[in-house]
Protein backbone atom coordinates (compact mmCIF):
# COMPACT_ATOMS: atom_id res chain seq x y z
CA UNK A 1 0.00 0.00 0.00
CA UNK A 2 1.33 3.14 -0.96
CA UNK A 3 1.52 6.49 1.13
CA UNK A 4 -1.92 7.43 3.06
CA UNK A 5 -2.90 11.09 2.82
CA UNK A 6 -1.74 11.73 6.73
CA UNK A 7 1.65 10.47 5.58
CA UNK A 8 1.91 12.66 2.35
CA UNK A 9 0.62 15.47 4.38
CA UNK A 10 3.72 14.82 7.11
CA UNK A 11 5.88 14.83 4.32
CA UNK A 12 4.67 18.07 2.39
CA UNK A 13 5.30 19.51 5.76
CA UNK A 14 8.59 18.25 5.90
CA UNK A 15 9.51 19.27 2.74
CA UNK A 16 7.96 22.67 2.34
CA UNK A 17 5.91 21.87 -0.50
CA UNK A 18 1.97 20.91 -1.37
CA UNK A 19 2.16 18.55 -4.51
CA UNK A 20 -0.24 19.43 -7.03
CA UNK A 21 0.31 15.30 -7.74
CA UNK A 22 0.90 13.68 -4.53
CA UNK A 23 1.69 10.26 -6.53
CA UNK A 24 4.94 11.72 -7.99
CA UNK A 25 5.41 11.79 -3.38
CA UNK A 26 4.38 8.77 -3.54
CA UNK A 27 6.58 7.15 -6.13
CA UNK A 28 9.97 8.72 -4.39
CA UNK A 29 9.40 6.20 -1.85
CA UNK A 30 8.69 3.06 -3.56
CA UNK A 31 11.49 0.83 -3.62
CA UNK A 32 11.99 -1.65 -7.00
CA UNK A 33 12.71 -4.81 -3.95
CA UNK A 34 8.75 -4.20 -3.19
CA UNK A 35 7.55 -3.95 -7.45
CA UNK A 36 9.11 -7.63 -7.59
CA UNK A 37 6.91 -8.67 -5.09
CA UNK A 38 3.94 -6.62 -6.36
CA UNK A 39 3.77 -6.64 -9.86
CA UNK A 40 0.81 -5.12 -10.19
CA UNK A 41 1.73 -1.75 -8.04
CA UNK A 42 0.51 0.85 -10.10
CA UNK A 43 3.22 3.42 -9.56
CA UNK A 44 6.62 2.70 -10.70
CA UNK A 45 10.16 2.38 -8.60
CA UNK A 46 11.70 5.54 -6.99
CA UNK A 47 14.81 4.76 -9.32
CA UNK A 48 14.26 7.63 -12.67
CA UNK A 49 13.46 9.95 -9.63
CA UNK A 50 16.49 8.91 -8.35
CA UNK A 51 18.57 9.40 -11.30
CA UNK A 52 16.74 12.78 -11.55
CA UNK A 53 17.37 14.01 -8.09
CA UNK A 54 20.74 12.83 -7.87
CA UNK A 55 22.10 14.91 -11.21
CA UNK A 56 20.56 18.37 -9.69
CA UNK A 57 22.03 17.60 -6.02
CA UNK A 58 25.11 17.61 -8.01
CA UNK A 59 24.26 20.89 -9.68
CA UNK A 60 22.97 22.74 -6.55
CA UNK A 61 25.87 21.78 -4.65
CA UNK A 62 28.50 23.09 -7.60
CA UNK A 63 26.51 26.14 -8.02
CA UNK A 64 26.70 26.96 -4.26
CA UNK A 65 30.32 26.22 -3.76
CA UNK A 66 31.49 28.18 -7.09
CA UNK A 67 29.64 31.38 -5.68
CA UNK A 68 31.07 30.74 -2.39
CA UNK A 69 34.45 30.59 -3.16
CA UNK A 70 35.51 32.42 -5.98
CA UNK A 71 39.11 31.94 -5.72
CA UNK A 72 38.96 28.21 -5.08
CA UNK A 73 40.45 25.82 -8.45
CA UNK A 74 38.07 23.46 -10.35
CA UNK A 75 39.47 20.81 -7.97
CA UNK A 76 39.04 21.51 -4.61
CA UNK A 77 35.61 22.68 -5.37
CA UNK A 78 34.96 18.82 -7.23
CA UNK A 79 36.14 17.79 -4.13
CA UNK A 80 33.86 19.71 -1.79
CA UNK A 81 31.01 18.87 -4.02
CA UNK A 82 32.30 14.96 -3.45
CA UNK A 83 32.63 15.03 -0.31
CA UNK A 84 29.24 17.14 0.65
CA UNK A 85 27.19 14.76 -1.45
CA UNK A 86 28.50 11.52 -0.88
CA UNK A 87 26.12 8.18 0.22
CA UNK A 88 26.97 8.17 4.02
CA UNK A 89 26.87 12.06 3.67
CA UNK A 90 22.76 11.79 1.88
CA UNK A 91 22.09 8.87 4.36
CA UNK A 92 22.66 10.69 7.35
CA UNK A 93 20.14 13.19 6.02
CA UNK A 94 17.67 10.83 5.42
CA UNK A 95 18.08 9.32 8.47
CA UNK A 96 17.49 12.83 10.49
CA UNK A 97 14.78 12.94 8.62
CA UNK A 98 12.98 9.63 9.14
CA UNK A 99 12.63 9.52 5.37
CA UNK A 100 13.66 5.76 5.93
CA UNK A 101 9.95 5.15 7.67
CA UNK A 102 8.00 5.83 4.71
CA UNK A 103 9.69 3.66 2.76
CA UNK A 104 7.95 0.54 0.34
CA UNK A 105 10.39 -1.87 0.88
CA UNK A 106 9.80 -6.22 -0.38
CA UNK A 107 9.79 -8.22 2.84
CA UNK A 108 13.49 -9.38 1.62
CA UNK A 109 14.92 -5.84 2.22
CA UNK A 110 13.00 -5.49 5.40
CA UNK A 111 14.64 -8.59 7.14
CA UNK A 112 17.63 -7.66 6.24
CA UNK A 113 17.19 -4.17 7.50
CA UNK A 114 16.75 -2.49 3.99
CA UNK A 115 15.07 0.72 6.53
CA UNK A 116 18.38 1.75 7.74
CA UNK A 117 20.71 0.66 4.90
CA UNK A 118 22.60 3.63 3.69
CA UNK A 119 22.59 3.41 0.12
CA UNK A 120 18.80 2.85 -0.01
CA UNK A 121 18.31 5.81 2.18
CA UNK A 122 20.74 7.83 0.01
CA UNK A 123 18.39 7.03 -2.76
CA UNK A 124 15.45 7.51 -1.48
CA UNK A 125 16.29 11.44 -0.62
CA UNK A 126 17.52 11.71 -4.11
CA UNK A 127 14.55 10.24 -5.22
CA UNK A 128 12.67 13.22 -2.92
CA UNK A 129 14.79 15.85 -4.35
CA UNK A 130 13.60 14.55 -7.49
CA UNK A 131 10.10 14.61 -6.76
CA UNK A 132 10.27 18.01 -5.73
CA UNK A 133 11.90 19.19 -8.99
CA UNK A 134 9.26 17.86 -11.06
CA UNK A 135 6.20 19.07 -8.77
CA UNK A 136 7.92 22.37 -7.63
CA UNK A 137 9.84 23.29 -10.09
CA UNK A 138 13.82 24.67 -9.25
CA UNK A 139 12.80 26.91 -6.13
CA UNK A 140 11.38 24.28 -4.06
CA UNK A 141 14.08 21.57 -5.14
CA UNK A 142 16.84 24.06 -4.34
CA UNK A 143 15.24 25.16 -0.89
CA UNK A 144 15.24 21.74 0.47
CA UNK A 145 18.71 20.81 -1.11
CA UNK A 146 20.06 23.82 0.54
CA UNK A 147 18.20 23.47 3.78
CA UNK A 148 19.08 19.99 4.18
CA UNK A 149 22.73 20.27 2.70
CA UNK A 150 23.77 23.08 4.42
CA UNK A 151 25.37 21.17 7.50
CA UNK A 152 27.14 18.71 5.28
CA UNK A 153 28.99 21.63 3.20
CA UNK A 154 29.73 23.62 6.26
CA UNK A 155 31.79 20.52 7.23
CA UNK A 156 33.03 19.70 4.52
CA UNK A 157 34.47 22.89 3.30
CA UNK A 158 35.68 23.01 7.33
CA UNK A 159 37.40 19.35 6.99
CA UNK A 160 38.90 20.46 3.47
CA UNK A 161 39.89 24.26 3.95
CA UNK A 162 39.88 24.20 7.52
CA UNK A 163 43.35 23.59 7.96
CA UNK A 164 44.58 26.34 5.93
CA UNK A 165 42.32 28.73 7.74
CA UNK A 166 43.66 28.42 10.89
CA UNK A 167 46.98 28.57 9.75
CA UNK A 168 46.16 31.62 7.52
CA UNK A 169 44.30 32.98 10.54
CA UNK A 170 47.73 32.46 12.47
CA UNK A 171 49.69 34.17 10.14
CA UNK A 172 47.78 37.30 10.31
CA UNK A 173 47.99 37.57 13.92
CA UNK A 174 51.64 36.95 13.52
CA UNK A 175 52.26 39.76 10.91
CA UNK A 176 50.35 42.58 12.96
CA UNK A 177 52.34 41.09 16.28
CA UNK A 178 48.87 40.12 18.08
CA UNK A 179 48.97 36.59 20.44
CA UNK A 180 47.68 33.61 18.71
CA UNK A 181 44.06 33.11 18.24
CA UNK A 182 42.44 31.60 21.22
CA UNK A 183 39.92 28.48 20.70
CA UNK A 184 37.06 28.38 23.17
CA UNK A 185 33.95 25.79 23.20
CA UNK A 186 31.03 27.64 24.13
CA UNK A 187 28.63 24.71 23.71
CA UNK A 188 28.33 20.64 23.37
CA UNK A 189 24.60 19.55 21.72
CA UNK A 190 23.15 16.34 21.37
CA UNK A 191 23.71 12.56 22.50
CA UNK A 192 26.88 11.03 23.17
CA UNK A 193 26.89 9.36 20.18
CA UNK A 194 26.14 12.14 17.90
CA UNK A 195 27.41 15.54 19.49
CA UNK A 196 28.10 18.91 18.15
CA UNK A 197 30.23 21.28 19.57
CA UNK A 198 30.04 25.21 19.10
CA UNK A 199 33.23 27.11 19.21
CA UNK A 200 34.32 30.66 19.40
CA UNK A 201 37.41 31.89 18.33
CA UNK A 202 39.00 34.97 19.78
CA UNK A 203 41.54 37.03 18.38
CA UNK A 204 42.97 39.98 19.98
CA UNK A 205 40.43 39.51 22.87
CA UNK A 206 37.72 39.90 20.24
CA UNK A 207 35.54 36.99 19.24
CA UNK A 208 35.04 37.01 15.86
CA UNK A 209 34.03 33.76 14.45
CA UNK A 210 32.03 30.76 15.89
CA UNK A 211 32.12 27.29 14.25
CA UNK A 212 29.48 24.37 15.04
CA UNK A 213 31.00 20.67 13.64
CA UNK A 214 30.69 16.88 14.36
CA UNK A 215 33.89 17.32 16.21
CA UNK A 216 35.96 20.36 17.86
CA UNK A 217 38.48 20.68 15.14
CA UNK A 218 35.84 21.23 12.36
CA UNK A 219 34.12 23.83 14.90
CA UNK A 220 37.24 25.54 15.14
CA UNK A 221 38.21 25.78 11.05
CA UNK A 222 34.57 27.03 10.77
CA UNK A 223 35.49 29.95 13.57
CA UNK A 224 38.69 30.46 11.52
CA UNK A 225 37.10 30.44 8.70
CA UNK A 226 34.48 33.38 9.74
CA UNK A 227 37.41 35.61 11.62
CA UNK A 228 39.41 35.39 8.41
CA UNK A 229 36.31 36.65 6.75
CA UNK A 230 35.67 39.39 9.06
CA UNK A 231 39.33 40.51 9.18
CA UNK A 232 40.01 40.93 5.62
CA UNK A 233 36.66 42.73 5.42
CA UNK A 234 38.33 45.27 8.03
CA UNK A 235 41.53 45.15 5.92
CA UNK A 236 39.81 46.44 2.87
CA UNK A 237 37.60 48.89 4.42
CA UNK A 238 40.90 50.63 5.86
Amino acid sequence: MSLNAQQVKALEQLFGHSFGDPDILRQAFVHSSYLHENPSFPLMSNERLEFLGDAFLNYVAASDLYRSFPEEPEGTLTKLRAGAVQRDTLARIARSLDLGEYLLLGRGEERTSGRERASILANVYEAAVGALLLDGGEVAARAFVLRTLADPLREVVAGTLGADYKSQLQEFCQALKWDPPVYQVVAEEGQPHAKRFQVQVLVHEEALGIGSGSNRQRAEKEAACQALTVLRERESAS
